[in-house]
């Protein structure tokens, strides 16, 4: 009678999976609290200042997106 006595477990399968997702989290944390900080500079200047930089106050929004996030598709 055989017996099966080469067993193999998945090293660090779970670690690592569990890292992966730790450090996405993390750096979505990080990429939304640069969005706020954003949003509240642009927020924060005058009506003339974002003239000046060619922007209007409806577009605070979708421009602290496309500097933090990239362009949206």
């Amino acid at each position: 009678m055989a017996f099966a006595t080469d067993t193999r477990t998945a090293t660090g399968g779970l670690k690592i999976e569990l890292s992966a997702a730790i450090y996405r989290l993390m750096a979505r944390v990080t990429d939304y609290r640069s969005y706020r900080r954003t949003v509240s500079a642009l927020s924060d200047l005058g009506s003339r200042e974002l003239a000046d930089l060619g922007l209007s106050r409806a577009s605070i929004h979708s421009t602290a997106y496309s500097a933090v996030y990239g362009t949206r598709a």
